[in-house]
């Protein structure tokens, strides 16, 4: 099937890659927490990695396999994991992998919650320095004997900067460095991790894989590119698979079975069906966020206007090298004077709401609620200014969504 297109390869890989029983195009819902073994030996085999199966559903089941294999095809990996969140996915994979006196390099414009976690980090000893991930240099200054990883978002989040991620992964692969990279606002049909050399990928599937709105999920992908024989702090106990597993297996028992952040089967289900139309969903989301970038930019109230597709935007010309679309999420910043939460009261087609990867548009005051624990010297840091506001860009007629604009404008 990998010769054939990706929208093909993507919406037959239920039923090709899992082969659900009785002809079904989708995998059943499997409900049970238990799984019988007619032979002891068959269970001790199972709990000890020597043989394949299912021995509780919190570890694994046929509805999370059904669709870890999916996202696995996508990304040309060779293993996948889900978690019930995408932070679950960003906390099982720290806490599993690192320990206290190890270094991480991360990205200086993480998002809100992934900053809240950094500190949990710092608290339990683990060393961190956010950098400019944009350049290269402030990433390779950032190097230190015992730096474990360099993590990062492929397009920051809501400021857009995008991180020169082909040269960052050469400088990873160099050094022996695990790549990890939230690929959330970008999914596999608009990037392709392999080939920055990316070690993980991590990502939020209820945005845009699952793209509705509906069902909450996160996953970890391991791209097949690292060497885990160079990686001292995989316990003996997990070694004993091939080396190119070794990090998702410790990752699955530190971090999924030992941490208890389980996708449910009917979340998996949801997540597979959604995912279907992820190349439609899309397409027209990065068609609608850069006309109404465009429509923006020369509006005389907005002051500033961040995305990709732009050619103003610092990273443009890196982003069309990346990307095969530039994304559905841009934030502005209103002209002074023009208060952000009055503004979206005014809005009546778009939704204020905390999301993105919708396929409604949607938009939020950023410095007073998703970056409301960040310090102000922190926000400057980022790039995110008092008035701005983040929208993620839905697939409406196009036209609806400017008018609505145009109203709220008229309103002020």
């Amino acid at each position: 099937m990998n010769n054939k297109g990706f929208t093909t390869r993507l919406i037959h890989a239920d039923r090709l890659i899992n082969q659900p029983e009785f002809g079904a195009v989708h995998q059943s819902t499997n409900n049970s927490v238990l799984f019988e073994f007619k032979q002891a030996q068959e269970l001790v085999d199972v709990f000890q990695g020597k043989q394949m199966g299912h021995v509780y559903s919190r570890s694994s089941s046929s509805s999370t396999v059904a669709l870890q294999n999916i996202l696995n095809h996508l990304e040309g990996g060779v293993g996948a994991i889900t978690f019930a969140t995408g932070m679950a996915a960003i906390t099982a994979t720290m806490l599993s992998l690192f320990k206290a006196g190890d270094h991480l390099i991360l990205s200086r414009f993480l998002f809100g919650n992934t900053r809240s976690l950094s500190e949990t980090l710092e608290s339990l000893g683990i060393e961190l320095s956010f950098v400019d991930v944009t350049d290269i240099k402030q990433v390779e200054k950032a190097l230190q004997g015992n730096t474990k990883a360099v993590y990062l978002e492929t397009i920051a989040n809501p400021v857009t900067q995008v991180a020169d991620l082909r040269a960052i992964g050469q400088w990873c692969q160099a050094n022996h460095l695990l790549f990890m990279i939230d690929t959330t606002m970008t999914p596999p049909n608009l990037f392709d991790a392999k080939s920055v050399l990316a070690s993980l990928t991590i990502t939020s599937l209820t945005k845009y894989i699952a793209g509705h709105g509906n069902v909450l999920g996160g996953a970890v992908v391991d791209c097949g590119l690292y060497d885990w024989t160079k990686f001292d702090n995989i316990l003996p106990i997990y070694r004993g698979t091939e080396p190119k597993m070794w990090g998702l297996t410790q990752i699955r028992k530190r971090g999924l079975r030992d941490m208890g952040a389980t996708l449910a089967p009917e979340s998996a289900h949801a997540i597979s069906i959604g995912l279907e139309t992820l190349v439609l969903r899309t397409q027209r989301t990065c068609d609608n966020a850069l006309r109404l970038a465009n429509y923006l930019q020369s509006h005389t109230k907005i002051s500033a206007v961040y995305y990709p597709g732009l050619p103003q935007h610092p990273q443009h010309l890196l982003a069309k090298q990346l990307f095969r679309g530039f994304g559905g999420v841009l934030s502005l910043d209103l002209v002074e004077g023009i208060d952000p939460i009055a503004f979206l009261d005014q809005l009546k087609l778009v939704i204020c709401a905390t999301h993105l990867g919708d396929t409604r548009t949607l938009a939020l005051p950023v410095a007073s609620t998703i970056y409301f624990e960040c310090s102000a010297e922190q926000r400057k840091e980022m790039g995110v200014n008092d008035n701005m506001i983040r929208m993620s860009i839905g697939i409406e007629d196009f036209e609806d969504i400017v008018a609505d604009f145009e109203q709220a404008f008229a309103s002020l």
